[in-house]
């Protein structure tokens, strides 16, 4: 059972009926009138949770990520190198063309 007034908060959205027979149609469901009212405030719970833990997150940590965790002395400078030549890139691999990796076909 899901504990409503741990989920809920100021900023919570109901999730419509419309919503919730349109997310049923998308999953080929066919509810009842009182399985959309359940669904209904399962949905809005979870989707309350989900974004009070992105409000956590953005309380916590910057834009560039964890940079929190990191001083600045223990971040890395972004220093612009010359890449593998690819020659050299190639050379351990035994299926190779026109100066490619081959690889098996991922989708047919």
């Amino acid at each position: 059972m899901i504990h409503r007034k741990w989920f809920r908060h100021e900023d919570s959205v109901k999730l419509t009926h419309e919503e919730v027979m349109n997310i049923a149609d998308l999953a080929k469901l066919e509810l009842t009138a009182a399985e959309i009212d359940q669904f209904a405030d399962q949905l809005s719970a979870v989707l309350d949770y989900a974004s009070r833990l992105d409000q956590l997150a953005h309380q916590r940590y910057s834009a560039h990520g964890n940079r929190l965790a990191v001083g600045k002395r223990d971040a890395r400078r972004c220093v612009v190198q010359p890449s593998l030549p690819r020659e050299q890139a190639l050379a351990n691999d035994t299926d190779t063309a026109d100066g490619q990796f081959r690889v098996n076909a991922v989708l047919d």
